[in-house]
């Protein structure tokens, strides 16, 4: 896999992944089950935001989180041992070379991997070779064209630009979740589905108003604030006042919308 990562791998990306995965977990993660005694391999497990989640959701089920960071792992591991979790064991590897018998995989699952992956079909293949017949696949991604909020801003979109120029740069794809069901089944999965998961945070929901547009979405835009003024995509006072405009759809007549894709197939 590349190994940039364009959100970084620095103690606050980590808090707002955390934030992200307890904001959503209930809109990506409502049905996501597994049944006792299934092995299920979380590809790119990162900091555990997601790990804990999996655990919880199906406790007799193994899960399997893997990640090429070993500091992340390290943080996974933390917060999965302060929730108590029995069910869940860490491998540290590249996705595209894990010591991994073939067929012996339920399922796999990935969440905001696929973005960072340059030949993301590739990575599909590979680990489809390592689920049993039957088995299933789940993947669930973002897409950043999919952002509409009020008031609207042409700076607040660029700065959002920035970070989808950014990672393309890095052979990744901030809008792949337009693309997942073609993805899916060109790597061979069979009866994909794919269901958009939309957020729409207005005042009358102040926790995804604070989870989400601040939280999540516009942290992680002011998280490529460095890169994008070194790579000259906007000034730094440009930049200042589009990330100044995301805030301002926080306020009381302020409205942030976005739509993830949550995916899933079987392998014949």
């Amino acid at each position: 896999m590349n190994d940039s990562y364009v959100h970084g791998y620095s103690a606050r990306e980590a808090t707002r992944l955390r934030d992200q995965a307890d904001t959503l977990s209930a809109l990506l993660h409502h049905d996501t089950h597994y049944s006792a005694g299934s092995v299920v391999l979380e590809a790119g497990c990162g900091v555990g935001a997601q790990t804990v989640t999996l655990a919880k959701n199906s406790p007799e089920a193994r899960i399997i989180a893997v990640d090429r960071s070993r500091e992340s792992l390290a943080a996974a591991h933390r917060r999965v041992a302060d929730e108590a979790l029995k069910n869940v064991e860490f491998m540290e590897g590249d996705l595209f070379s894990l010591d991994i018998e073939p067929g012996s995989l339920d399922h796999v699952f990935l969440c905001f991997v696929l973005e960072h992956v340059p030949e993301p079909a590739a990575l599909l293949r590979r680990l489809l070779h390592s689920i049993k017949p039957g088995g299933t696949l789940c993947a669930i991604e973002g897409d950043h064209g999919s952002t509409f909020f009020h008031p609207d801003s042409a700076l607040a979109r660029r700065a959002i630009d920035c970070l989808v120029q950014l990672q393309a740069r890095t052979g990744g794809d901030a809008c792949i979740g337009r693309r997942l069901y073609p993805l899916l089944t060109s790597a061979g999965l069979q009866h994909v589905h794919v269901s958009p998961r939309f957020v729409y945070a207005d005042s009358s929901h102040p926790s995804l108003v604070a989870g989400f547009t601040l939280d999540t979405f516009t942290a992680m835009v002011e998280g490529v604030r460095d890169p994008a003024i070194l790579s000259q995509l906007m000034t730094p006072d440009a930049f200042a006042q589009g990330v100044t405009d995301l805030r301002r759809c926080a306020e009381p007549d302020g409205v942030f919308c976005y739509t993830f894709f949550k995916a899933l197939g079987t392998k014949a």
